[in-house]
């Protein structure tokens, strides 16, 4: 793999305090880039941020607290990184999580897993685009997961489950959907003539990290077989994806794939057509109030 060299690029990770989004913050600093760490945590994320600087000796990190389960929080971070930085080239939408047994609803209204897993990258994507349109090698990675394949159960009637929910069909739903968004975001930026921005998702593997996001949830043990992988990953591996997908000029000029393991592999081909993209990504305009 060959890195990205000779530019100290911007880049923000979303949920950086713990799991995957941690150890990738740290790698990416260590390659010289200016990194962003996003955290809900105004202590966290300012120890994370200091951590980072006296483990790599680099000085361009900087911090940002936000709770992405609201919307206006998402609007909030989009309006300082907009104020504060000139160009964004690298935007990983990492925040993401199971919630628990029972559906539950933000002060906003939105179902919790669509509102983190979906609505947030989705509108924080929108609102920084113009800043991604000043690299001359802009890169937005959405983490997704294999249970868009193994757990999804869409009804595009009722993209946030008011009347079947559960929560392994809702994390499910949500990391295809946010797939399905970054395909159509992929074709729309060539066609507007952006090839210098991708769009990717991942999957990380199955990482032992707190993203279960804060519900207590107990029965995870109960249909963690369902999705066929063993704990096995190290958060320090299930980063490397990340890292590969923000800073390899290997995958320089690629875009609407899915990775797995540092691979492109193909989604889960039962609901990956042009009419669910349309419908998710309308869907995600109207509940986040934003045409992109």
């Amino acid at each position: 793999m060959t890195n990205i060299k000779n530019e100290r690029r911007v880049i923000l990770i979303t949920g950086a305090t713990s799991g995957i989004g941690r150890e990738a913050a740290f790698a990416l600093a260590r390659q010289g880039a200016h990194v962003i760490v996003h955290g809900r945590d105004q202590a966290k994320t300012e120890s994370l941020k200091q951590e980072i600087i006296d483990a790599t000796r680099n000085l361009f990190v900087d911090s940002i607290v936000a709770d992405l389960f609201l919307l206006s929080e998402v609007r909030k971070v989009a309006a300082l990184i907009n104020e504060r930085y000139a160009q964004l080239d690298v935007l990983i939408n990492n925040a993401g999580g199971l919630m628990g047994l029972q559906r539950e609803t933000t002060s906003e209204g939105h179902e919790k897993t669509i509102a983190l897993n979906l609505l947030a990258p989705f509108l924080l994507t929108g609102l920084l685009l113009d800043k991604l349109k000043k690299s001359s090698d802009g890169r937005i990675i959405n983490v997704s997961s294999v249970a868009h394949k193994q757990l999804a159960k869409p009804d595009f009637t009722d993209i946030e489950n008011q009347n079947r929910y559960s929560v392994a069909k809702a994390y499910g739903d949500a990391k295809l959907y946010l797939i399905l968004v970054s395909q159509k975001l992929s074709r729309k930026l060539e066609k507007g003539g952006f090839e210098n921005i991708t769009v990717n998702t991942l999957h990380p593997g199955l990482v032992a990290s707190n993203f279960l996001g804060g519900s207590g949830l107990t029965g995870l043990i109960k249909w963690i077989g369902k999705l066929s992988i063993p704990f096995s990953k190290t958060a320090a591996e299930g980063a490397e994806t990340i890292i590969y997908l923000a800073s390899s000029n290997d995958v320089k000029g690629v875009s609407g794939k899915y990775f797995n393991n540092g691979k492109p592999e193909k989604i889960g081909r039962k609901y990956d057509f042009p009419k669910n993209e349309n419908t998710v990504w309308t869907y995600c305009e109207h509940a986040a109030d934003i045409v992109y």
